[in-house]
C-alpha cells in the first residue's frame, strides 16, 4: 500500500472514530451541558469563517462577482433570517437574489 494510500485510510478511520464517539457523547448529555455549547459555539465560528473567507476573499465564479454585490447579498440575508425568524431558506433566496440584482447594475 503507498503511503498516500495508507495516510487516506488512517485519516479516514480517524474520522469516523471521532464522529462515533461524539454520537455516543452527544447521546448521553443534555442540551444545556457545557460540552455541547461549547461544541455549539465551535460549529458557528467555523461556519462564520467560512462565510467570511467566501465573502472577502472568494475563489471559482464567486471570484467574478463584485464585492460590493457579495457584501449587498450578505446583509440582505442576515435581515431576512433575523426577520423571519431565523429561517435560513427564505434569508438564501433573497441575498442571492440581491447579489444577483446588484451584480447586474454594477
Amino acid at each position: 500500500m503507498a503511503s498516500a494510500d495508507l495516510a487516506l485510510l488512517l485519516t479516514a478511520l480517524i474520522c469516523l472514530g471521532l464522529r462515533l464517539a461524539g454520537v455516543w457523547l452527544a447521546g448521553g448529555l443534555s442540551t444545556e451541558h457545557p460540552a455541547i455549547a461549547w461544541a455549539t459555539a465551535v460549529a458557528q465560528a467555523t461556519l462564520a469563517a467560512f462565510v467570511t473567507l467566501a465573502i472577502i476573499s472568494p475563489a471559482g465564479a464567486l471570484a467574478d462577482v463584485p464585492l460590493a454585490a457579495r457584501l449587498a447579498g450578505l446583509a440582505t440575508g442576515v435581515v431576512v433570517c433575523l426577520t423571519k425568524r431565523q429561517w435560513l431558506l427564505p434569508a438564501l433566496l433573497a441575498g442571492i437574489t440581491t447579489m444577483l440584482i446588484v451584480r447586474a447594475l454594477v
